[in-house]
């Protein structure tokens, strides 16, 4: 069953993953200055709408999918986790070859990742409670919020931090590596999912094919409600298509950490989370195609 599957992911490969998502944010942190955060201030409706589809809207839509389609407990909340998390980091990246406000989709990333210090153990705390197969999970592993927060702190917040302060302090150096290091860290990032993949191929041999359609109508409600929130709030093209990609590119590398470091490893969750990682980045770069045909106004 899979509820009581466990993935085969060590302790070494825990902190190695630590590692890799904290030279991500690195590399993307690098990209941001003071006055980006200045800018944004003087006119937030975009970071803010941006803000409430990620944080408000994804996870009350992961929650109405979750009633109607009933999947097996820990499948279930896997995908609460995920709706959970902030911004994928190859949202960015995606958002830019779609043509969209690419600054735009920087700074949601940068204030997510800080705020997802509090939301996210808030959202998969009162998201997993209202639903009574997922509340027994979180009553029987005994989650800390705290706890959360400090993983989330240390892998996310403090590379934020010190990539906008060596942008601060030595502009000239973060220019010449900023390319490099962010091919760099995204193409060992995804060498890294791949090997877990191929480690734990068996697992979704078996159980893939049960959880590949929930995963894809999943990103496919992320990437829906982001566009209909923007639109709904006046957005322009331009920026409706950060937050539409910003929305339905979800970090699922911390929803795998918080899941080996939480929840040891539960197999229904870590394979949601595994197939997120892998299926938003083809279903992100196919919009972003689609999108980069027509040029957006802003």
């Amino acid at each position: 069953m899979i509820d009581d599957a466990v993935l085969d992911f060590s302790a070494g490969s825990l902190t190695l993953l630590n590692a890799i998502l904290a030279v991500v944010m690195f590399s993307i942190a690098i990209d941001l200055k003071l006055s980006d955060f200045k800018v944004l201030a003087r006119s937030p409706k975009p970071v803010l709408v941006g803000l409430a589809s990620q944080f408000l809207l994804l996870p009350a839509l992961t929650y109405l999918l979750v009633i109607v389609a009933q999947p097996r407990p820990s499948v279930a909340l896997g995908l609460i986790l995920v709706a959970a998390c902030p911004g994928g980091n190859i949202s960015n990246f995606i958002t830019h070859r779609a043509g969209g406000n690419a600054a735009l989709s920087v700074s949601m990333t940068a204030i997510a990742t800080v705020g997802a210090i509090l939301l996210t153990p808030l959202n998969i705390a009162f998201w997993g409670s209202l639903y009574a197969p997922t509340a027994e999970i979180l009553r029987a592993t005994s989650i800390d919020p705290v706890s959360i927060a400090v993983t989330v702190g240390l892998m996310l917040v403090l590379p934020l931090v010190l990539g906008i302060l060596l942008n601060a302090r030595r502009p000239d150096l973060t220019r010449r590596i900023r390319r490099p290091l962010q091919w760099l860290s995204m193409a060992i990032f995804l060498a890294f999912i791949a090997v877990a993949l191929a480690s734990n191929w068996g697992l979704f041999l078996t159980f893939g094919t049960t959880i590949a359609g929930l995963v894809i109508l999943h990103n496919a409600l992320g990437l829906g409600g982001g566009y209909a929130l923007a639109t709904l709030a006046g957005l322009s093209p331009y920026d409706r298509r950060a937050v539409t990609i910003e929305t339905g590119i979800q970090n699922s590398g911390l929803g795998l950490v918080l899941i080996f470091s939480f929840f040891g490893g539960l197999g229904g969750m870590a394979i949601v989370a595994g197939f997120w990682g892998v299926w938003h980045a083809i279903s992100g770069l196919a919009l972003a195609s689609l999108m980069r045909r027509t040029e957006a106004a802003r």
